[in-house]
């Protein structure tokens, strides 16, 4: 037999190995066409529509849902996402939603969600802790009636995968004991992030309002934040406020565990931007400040270090007071050469430690005051330059003692309330005055009248009225500051 029989007798042994691979080749093409179909079919059914509303309610534990999906292809658009709640998110709003659905994802059991574009959402945020409520029991039993669902199929992906997601307008809104604060028109850019529900957003533009007295609306310039594993993070965020004045800040949030800790700092705001009216006339200067915001479940507390540079005190009561006592213009126009404190802000107190003033040469005043509502408890040291009180006979041997700085030093106790304060420095002063005179003349309280008034040219009474004056001017500073406190740090 030629070798060209057996080939042909050889190729017939098989014919039909061929057409077997030809018909499966047509069923998988059949099999990926018929589900790339049921696919297809069912994202554009009103099941994945619910499936998506369960999905980010479920996210953010709220009751929502989507208007109706326009498609076209394996883009979808619809109007409108609405949703309420009754634990942090209260409510949501999105409007004119658009994205796309791929189906790379499939075999990891995920809807691929491309290129998210929504033009404005509006989300309100409760703080504050819901207040329990008694449940009422029905005099009767209710029967729960059988809902009848129809069951999404069993080989369709559960979860969703966001790819990117941006905002066009951003609004925030957060209820809090205080009142209420708000955040809008931010631009925002979400990203994912490694690991599970782990998510990047960009944010740019916007204003915020906070309920604070006299603070100011802040213009955000840009932010970074994340979100994962239930807390928010702020990487970094830049924000201006009054005329050039500059907020840096970062910190986290953990909502599991109800904390909050910010930090960040204060630059390039003038005095008289962020005092009231009366105030605004006396301090001038450029103020800088650093500032931690910590809070739990128990405590809020907002704390740190501020400092004044370019100071200048004018106006003041108890300056001119000085000045005229002691024949000098020097203290009319206090230019201050240190000027500094730590402060500490709670919901029962404000608290300033560290305080320090100073003009170099001539005054510096050292201490600490706690403001509990009205009421002030200050402890100070007060330094003046030596001859200030020198015509109140043992004001500056009695009271006041040398000390740094080359200034003479006593100290200072301020009680009472912020509408009526009280000091111990003027029952001193008269006391030593008193007790000077005797030392210097040792014989009737008449000749110690006439001897005084004809040195000094006034009487001791008014000399001690006079230092009386001294001291009541300064607690008009001191009632004075703490309103200006309260109104800047009071919520």
């Amino acid at each position: 037999m030629s070798r060209r029989a057996k080939r042909k007798k050889g190729a017939g042994k098989n014919p039909w190995l061929g057409k077997v691979l030809i018909v499966f080749g047509a069923l998988i093409l059949i099999a990926v066409g018929g589900g790339y179909l049921g696919l297809r079919s069912y994202l554009h059914s009103d099941g994945f529509r619910k499936f998506l509303s369960a999905q980010i309610s479920k996210a953010a534990k709220v009751d929502g849902s989507f208007s109706r999906f326009s498609w076209d292809g394996m883009a979808v658009k619809t109007e409108r996402f609405e949703a309420t709640g009754k634990g942090l998110v209260s409510d949501v709003v999105a409007e004119r939603i658009a994205t796309e659905v791929g189906f790379g994802g499939v075999g990891r059991g995920v809807w691929e969600v491309k290129s998210t574009r929504i033009n404005r959402i509006q989300l309100s945020l409760n703080m504050v802790p819901l207040e329990k409520t008694v449940a009422v029991v029905p005099s009767l039993p209710l029967v729960p009636e059988k809902k009848v669902t129809k069951k999404d199929p069993g080989w369709v992906p559960k979860e969703v995968e966001l790819e990117s997601l941006e905002i066009g307008d951003f609004g925030l809104q957060l209820i809090t004991k205080q009142g209420l604060a708000s955040a809008k028109g931010m631009s925002v850019l979400v990203t994912p992030e490694k690991g599970k529900n782990a998510y990047k957003a960009d944010i740019v533009g916007g204003k915020i309002s906070v309920p604070i007295t006299l603070a100011p609306e802040l213009r955000i310039q840009s932010a970074e934040a994340a979100y994962r594993d239930g807390s928010a993070f702020l990487k970094k965020a830049e924000l201006s406020a009054w005329k050039e004045g500059r907020i840096y800040a970062f910190g986290e949030s953990n909502f599991a565990l109800k904390t909050h800790a910010y930090d960040g700092n204060i630059e390039g705001v003038r005095c008289n931007e962020v005092l009231n009216e009366n105030w605004a006339q006396k301090l001038s200067g450029d103020l800088i400040s650093t500032f931690k915001y910590n809070k739990t479940t128990d405590s809020q507390v907002v704390s740190g270090e501020l400092k004044i540079t370019n100071g200048t005190l004018t106006g003041l009561p108890v300056l001119d007071a000085l000045a005229a006592y002691a024949d000098t213009r020097r203290f009319r126009t206090l230019q201050l050469s240190d000027a500094h404190t730590k402060w500490r802000y709670t919901k029962d107190e404000i608290l300033l430690s560290d305080l320090v003033l100073g003009s170099e040469g001539l005054i510096r005043l050292e201490g600490r005051i706690s403001i509990k509502g009205e009421n002030i408890d200050g402890s100070f040291q007060l330094g003046l330059v030596p001859g200030t009180l020198s015509k109140i006979p043992g004001a500056e041997t009695h009271v006041f003692k040398p000390g740094r700085f080359g200034l003479l030093w006593a100290p200072i106790r301020v009680t009472g309330t912020l509408s009526d304060p009280k000091e111990d420095l003027t029952d001193r002063l008269t006391e030593a005055a008193g007790a000077r005179m005797f030392e210097l003349l040792p014989e009737t309280g008449e000749k110690v009248f006439k001897f005084t008034k004809n040195v000094l040219g006034e009487s001791p009474t008014k000399i001690i009225e006079k230092g009386s004056e001294v001291i009541d001017k300064g607690e008009e500073l001191i009632k004075g500051a703490g309103d200006l406190l309260k109104g800047i740090l009071d919520k």
